[in-house]
């Protein structure tokens, strides 16, 4: 019967593990997804800065899958200016989801240490 809550104890440390491990494999793809963000809104930015150096009257295309359309310049910066404000948005929520990981994470780690301290208190008074 002494062994029951061990094996409980057991249990409830590695769904914690596990669940730390999620998270911090959570907060890894978070974090590749913000620089993938980050490096798609330096490429519209450059290209914003690239063609506002073009004469006004320059042919200008847009890829629309495997194809380009002719389009101004002025819709071109338009399309690329609410891209950048998309990036920023989904960064903005990214970044939000990354601090309650985070949170979640020291709650974890924790309550991994309550486990071992509650354990390493019961061998020594046993």
């Amino acid at each position: 019967m002494a062994r029951e809550p061990d094996e409980e104890l057991k249990k409830a440390f590695s769904q914690l593990h596990e669940k730390m491990l999620d998270t911090t494999q959570k907060l890894k793809l978070a974090d590749i997804q913000i620089e993938k963000l980050k490096r798609s809104k330096q490429f519209a930015e450059l290209t914003i800065k690239e063609i506002t150096s073009y004469p006004e009257k320059t042919k200008t295309y847009e890829s629309v899958g495997r194809m380009f359309l002719l389009d101004d310049m002025e819709s071109i910066k338009t399309g690329l200016e609410k891209r950048m404000k998309n990036f920023d948005d989904k960064v903005k929520t990214l970044e939000n989801n990354k601090t309650y990981l985070q949170q979640n994470l020291k709650e974890c780690e924790n309550n991994i240490r309550e486990m071992i301290q509650q354990k390493q208190n019961k061998d020594t008074s046993s």
